[in-house]
């Protein structure tokens, strides 16, 4: 039996970013639990073209993402709470995923999702954790029951983990959840 492959998909345009870094910490988790993973983060998603439907075509880094998530028994996406919802970056990055819509498995049928938000406020990250899933159910995934919310400041201890346990816990959390239903789903 071959390991889940687990691809996330989040951070902004800024080098060193809150969010990318709490994703790679949830992949590291999962990598832990047995997982190969994939990591397209925000220089990627910087570069992915605008998505069009009525393109003909599509780019490399567009087909790059839809062949990683067609292989994918699971995802793990990570963005900041932008007044109340996810990042341009990441939305695009998900409605070029409409590329998949012809697969056996179209978007993300069958597969879990976990979700990640860095925010400064509660309210913030409220509103973002709920448009995910309502973004996840619509192309057919299954949002993970845990959705980590972190406040980025002081969020980091000096070797680059998180300083609060608890905030270490939530990645992991949101790792477990996903490589669960990845191991169930795949019988590994």
């Amino acid at each position: 039996m071959s390991a889940p492959f687990i691809v996330g998909i989040g951070g902004t345009p800024r080098a060193g970013s809150s969010s990318e870094r709490v994703l790679s910490l949830s992949l590291k988790a999962a990598e832990e639990a047995g997982a190969t993973t994939r990591l397209f983060g925000g220089e990627f998603l910087e570069r992915l073209p605008h998505f069009n439907p009525g393109a003909e075509g599509s780019s490399a880094e567009q087909v790059e993402l839809c062949d990683a998530v067609r292989r994918a028994d699971g995802l793990i996406l990570s963005t900041p709470g932008y007044h109340g919802s996810l990042s341009g970056l990441l939305k695009n990055g998900l409605d070029t995923l409409e590329f998949l819509r012809a697969d056996d498995r179209p978007y993300l049928h069958g597969r879990a999702v976990g979700c990640i938000v860095t925010a400064d406020g509660g309210q913030a990250a409220g509103g973002t954790l709920m448009a995910m899933r309502a973004i996840i159910h619509a192309m057919r995934g299954w949002p993970t029951p845990f959705g980590a919310a972190l406040n980025p400041a002081n969020l980091f201890d000096a070797q680059g983990g998180c300083r609060d346990p608890r905030d270490s816990w939530q990645l992991s959390m949101v790792a477990e959840q996903v490589m669960e239903f990845a191991k169930m789903r795949t019988g590994s």
